[in-house]
This record gives structure tokens, C-alpha cells and sequence, in this order.
């Protein structure tokens, strides 16, 4: 719920938009790097609205009233959380899946407006997309610097001044200078001068350096500017930096300013007319104001590092199945654990299932942390799609509930997500039909073979089918790319009914969770990663199919075995076999006979 403080931050927010002759204001839950996960200084939505989720919106008036609330669109997975957490009496929660943003600008009664956003907070693409809304109607778009939040929050946080380090190339299998040199061919045949990067999971893959300016992700922000000569500038907020990485960045060409540097408006020293490469889906807009001022030709490209980024080599490869059966045995550990506390009635509130695990998994030396914060809904809160449990909602579960356990861990070989859903006492008879149809669905994106080129919004019906089949669904994507000690979401390639064109190639991973969600009651979740692979059994024209990587139980007593045909019982049965002969070496004896009947065949 809304707290004092954010309805205070609000009304301020309101005088601050008035003062700077606005009517409206927007405030997205990113930072001026676009990523998921924003250091303290940019939760600038929160700040105002006490929203904490991932992704999010807000529009805020200068002069609110019943006419004119404010509103913030969030997507399928927060509605619910939203509702919990924002004050509904002054602002209105919006699914953007149902209304967007410019379909609500755009059905405003009044027309003429003018609208306030931080140029460095919405991409090149999005400002263009909103820009043609002022030829419906009489919109003013206003880039206003310093941020009005930040103008308004006395306490906000200092930059992010985390350690970075380098990631050797025992893990990344490619050096810095083997992917400058595909860089720059690339900026060859654009007859590019320089080109600017601006996704910090891009630049940290691109220099093999890991960071620690954001929670979860292994990340150090910044820009980078390539030039055709081979030497970068590396624009960053001050980081202690260790005499290995400074020599590393010396000897590679890398030379590094400050970061407000580019925030002051300084353009980086180019010739006159320069050709510069800039991709506008990532690139801040603060970065075309900056080409235009210079007098840059800007080259509207793809950053090309994404899809290189995407295809795993053969070292991260490695590294990335290390990784799963490290993060697998901890799960299987932690998983046998609770059964165990469940037996003796002894049931763990949602706090104890997350600190347990992350218990389990830091026995490990190799863990670096959590890929993401641990979702552990029980009951009704696991109908909330990325819910997170604190002080206030912690709750525990009841003998004939469910438990939604969806989290990751981050190692140096490579980067985990997934999610088990596990009965607490007797499942019901429709807890266990919906979960068989998740399960039939994850089989089969799981088995799937599909020829060269295929996307995965071709593959997405697969994992739905059975749901669909139910008059069922669920609001969120089917599959997303992972990083390999990177960000636990990347692109470009991902599974979902509005998944993007980029076919799938061996060496991408991907996740495959299905899921339904009965709102109050209980959520059901099956998540697994996947690498896509060569289908060597193919003759007649080139396939590929998907290994999965995950090697967890999948809870027995929530599956309807009748459901189920003789291929997929098969499939469960060598997934279940796989998963006992990777852990059973490494568990003591009680963990043992826990997992023979937890992978027992069918």
C-alpha cells in the first residue's frame, strides 16, 4: 500500500510539473540505461507512487482531479501487485495490455497539451512513436533535465560506485579484441566513423568485464563510443578501480570519462559530419540530442552486439551447464528440505523458503548471488506473477496449497532461472488438472524440432495449447533469452505471442514456463532453460530442437498421470533419470531416498 511518504513525494511531483509549465509529466521505472534492474538513485517511480515491480509507467498531472487522474500502465504481471501497493485513490492502475499509453493519450478529451519526459529515460523509438501523437492532436513534448523527480527528492542516492572485474577468458571463450574486430567490420561496411553502445549488458560482454552497480545482474553502467580506429571511450560512474582493470583498459585502447560528461550535453570529439551507428530501440534519446548538436550523421542500426551476445560459444557453453547442475543439486537439496519440514508440520513462511534457499545455494564457493529476487508465493500469492514477499504480505502455507518458487543464481560460468511449483499436503483434483496442462505444455516446447529460421513466436502456441485447449491462458511471455554470468533476461530472440521475428540458432538459451494463474487461490509455474542445439537426426533439410539445461525435480504429486500420453511420460522419465544421475553422487543418504521417489519413473 501507498505510504504517507509517496503520497508527500506526489503532491511535490505536482508543484514541480506546474512550475516547469507542464501539464503532464512521465516517470518510466527505467534508468538511464534502459535495464531491468535500476540502481537506487533512478527508482524515481517508486519514489512517487510506492510501486516497486520491474516495469511500469506513470503520467502524472500538474493539477490533478477527477478528470484528470493520474495513471500508471503496468503489464499482466503487476496488475494485481500494483493494486496492493499504490494508493488507487489518486492514482489509477492501468494494464497496458488492454489500454496502452498512446491509446490513452491519444482518447484524452483535451487535446492540447504539454508533455514533460527526461530525454534519457525513453529510447530514441519511443520518443519518435510518441512524437507522432502530436499530429492527432496538439501535443507539446518537452525534454526536461535535471530529472523533476530527482528535483524533488532530497535524499535520493548517490550513483552506483560498485567493483569491477574482469571475466576471464576461461569463461567467456572470446576476447575483448576478437569482438572489437567483428565490431568494427561491421562499422566498415556502414562506412561508420564510430559507434555508440548504451545497453550495459552489451558492453560488459564486449570488454569481458563484470560489475556490481545494480542488485542481480553482474553489471557496470555505462556508455561506450568505438571508434573505426580500434580505441574506445568508456563513459562510467567513478568505480574503484583495481590496477588489473585499469592496465586491461589501457592496453586494450579503452580510455574512461566520466559519465556526466554526457549527461552535461559534451559530445564525444568526432569530425564534422561524422557517420555514427546507434541503435534506436536501446539508444537513450539524450543521445540524438547530443548527435544533432554535434552535427552528427546518424546511422540507424541494430546493436550489433545483441545477437553475437545471444549465441553462446563453446566455453560459455560449458560454463552455462556447469553452472545448472551446481544451481540444480542446491534446489534439489533445498526441495527435499522442505518436504521434509512439511512432513513434520513444520511448514516455512514465505521469508524462510527465500533465505533457506539462497542458504543452499551460497554452499556452493562458485555462487555470486541470486539472479533475480526469489519469488515464493504461497496460497493466493502465487497467482501474482512476480511477487515478492516482505515483512507485511509474509505468509505461510496451508496443508492443501501450493507453493510458486521461481528464482536463479548467478555463477561465473553462467546464469540460472528457474521455477518449481510444489504441493503442500493433498493437491486437489483441479490443481492437478492445471498443472498437467502446464506440464504438457512446458513437454512440449521442451520436445519440439523445428527447422532453420524459425521464431519463436511460431513455437509459442505449443506451450498453450493444452491451457487453450481448457478455455485458459496465462499473461506473460512463454520464453526469454539468458545471459551467461549476464542479466537473467536478454535479447533479441524470446517465445511469446508477440515474440519478436529473430529465429533461433544453436547456442541461444531461452526459457520455456508455461504457467496458470487462479486468482486468489494459487499459481502454477514450470520453468526450465533451454539451449537450442543441432537436430543431428535431421536429413532432409536443416533442424534444430532444444536440450534442456534445468535439472530439478518436477513435484510427482501434482501430475495427473492419466493426462498424460506415452511420450510424454517417457520424456518426463528420462528428464527425472537425467536429473538423479547429475545429483545423486553429491547427496547425503536421507537427500537420496528423497529424490529417488521425487524422480521415480511413471
Amino acid at each position: 500500500m501507498a505510504t504517507t511518504s509517496s503520497t508527500l513525494h506526489l503532491q511535490r511531483l505536482e508543484q514541480a510539473i506546474h512550475s516547469a509549465g507542464l501539464d503532464l509529466y512521465l516517470v518510466p521505472m527505467v534508468d538511464e540505461f534502459q535495464g531491468e534492474y535500476i540502481p537506487d538513485y533512478a527508482a524515481r517511480l517508486p519514489y512517487v507512487t510506492g510501486f516497486t515491480g520491474s516495469a511500469g509507467l506513470g503520467a502524472f498531472w500538474a493539477t490533478p482531479s477527477n478528470e484528470k487522474r493520474h495513471r500508471l500502465f503496468v503489464d499482466g504481471r503487476y496488475t494485481l501487485q500494483a493494486a496492493k501497493e499504490v494508493d488507487s485513490a489518486q492514482v489509477t492502475t492501468i494494464n497496458s495490455g488492454n489500454v496502452s499509453f498512446s491509446q490513452w493519450l491519444e482518447g484524452l478529451a483535451e487535446k492540447t497539451l504539454r508533455i514533460g519526459i527526461d530525454p534519457w529515460l525513453l529510447t530514441v523509438r519511443q520518443y519518435t512513436q510518441w512524437k507522432k501523437l502530436a499530429t492527432k492532436a496538439k501535443i507539446t513534448w518537452v525534454t526536461t533535465r535535471p530529472n523533476l523527480v530527482d528535483e524533488v527528492w532530497p535524499s535520493q542516492p548517490a550513483p552506483p560506485e560498485g567493483m569491477v572485474m574482469l571475466h576471464p577468458i576461461e569463461c567467456s571463450g572470446q576476447t575483448y579484441a576478437e569482438k572489437r574486430s567483428a565490431l568494427l567490420d561491421a562499422m566498415k561496411r556502414r562506412r561508420a566513423e564510430a559507434l555508440v553502445l548504451t545497453l550495459p549488458d552489451a558492453i560488459n560482454w564486449l570488454l569481458n568485464l563484470r560489475g556490481a552497480d545494480i542488485p542481480y545482474n553482474p553489471l557496470m553502467l555505462g556508455y561506450l563510443l568505438l571508434k573505426k580506429s580500434g580505441e574506445a571511450v568508456l563513459y562510467t560512474y567513478s568505480h574503484p578501480w583495481s590496477d588489473a582493470v585499469s592496465a586491461y583498459l589501457s592496453e586494450h585502447q579503452v580510455v574512461c570519462l566520466p559519465i556526466a560528461d554526457i549527461f552535461a550535453e559534451n559530445p564525444p570529439q568526432l569530425s564534422d559530419k561524422a557517420r555514427v551507428m546507434m541503435d534506436p530501440s536501446s539508444t537513450p534519446y539524450g543521445w540524438q540530442m547530443l548527435a544533432e548538436k554535434a552535427g552528427w550523421d546518424v546511422i540507424a542500426e541494430d546493436d550489433p552486439t545483441q545477437l553475437a551476445k545471444a549465441i553462446k560459444n563453446d566455453v560459455e557453453l560449458a560454463g552455462i551447464r556447469d553452472a545448472h547442475q551446481r544451481d540444480g543439486l542446491a534446489l534439489t537439496r533445498f526441495l527435499c528440505w522442505f518436504d521434509q519440514q512439511v512432513a513434520e508440520r513444520r511448514i516455512p513462511d514465505e521469508l524462510q523458503v527465500v533465505a533457506t534457499l539462497e542458504k543452499f545455494r551460497a554452499q556452493d564457493s562458485d555462487y555470486r548471488g541470486a539472479s533475480f529476487a526469489t519469488i515464493a508465493g504461497s496460497g493466493a500469492h502465487g497467482a501474482i506473477i512476480h511477487y515478492r514477499a516482505d515483512a507485511t504480505s509474509n505468509r505461510t502455507a496451508k496443508s492443501g496449497e501450493l507453493l510458486l518458487l521461481d528464482s536463479g543464481g548467478q555463477y561465473p560460468g553462467g546464469t540460472t532461472d528457474v521455477t518449481r511449483t510444489i504441493a503442500i499436503g493433498a493437491p486437489s483434483h483441479t490443481m492437478k488438472e492445471h498443472f498437467t496442462r502446464v506440464l504438457k505444455g512446458h513437454i512440449a516446447l521442451a520436445r519440439a524440432h523445428f527447422p532453420e529460421g524459425t521464431s519463436g513466436v511460431q513455437l509459442d502456441v505449443l506451450a498453450r495449447q493444452y491451457l487453450w485447449a481448457a478455455g485458459l491462458d496465462f499473461d506473460h511471455g512463454t520464453g526469454h533469452g539468458v545471459g551467461a554470468y549476464l542479466c537473467v533476461h536478454e535479447g533479441p530472440q524470446r517465445i511469446s505471442k508477440r515474440g519478436s521475428d529473430v529465429a533461433l540458432v544453436p547456442g541461444m538459451i531461452l526459457s520455456n514456463e508455461p504457467g496458470y494463474y487462479a486468482e486468489g487461490r494459487y499459481g502454477i509455474r514450470i520453468e526450465s532453460l533451454l539451449v537450442v542445439v543441432a537436430d543431428e537426426s535431421a536429413s532432409e533439410r536443416v533442424m534444430h530442437r532444444f536440450e534442456t539445461l534445468t535439472l530439478a525435480p518436477i513435484d510427482m504429486r501434482l501430475i495427473d498421470i492419466s493426462m498424460l500420453t506415452s511420450d510424454e511420460r517417457n520424456w518426463l522419465n528420462h528428464y527425472h533419470r537425467r536429473v538423479y544421475d547429475c545429483h545423486a553422487r553429491n547427496l547425503a543418504a536421507e537427500e537420496k531416498n528423497w529424490l529417488v521417489q521425487a524422480t521415480r519413473a511413471v
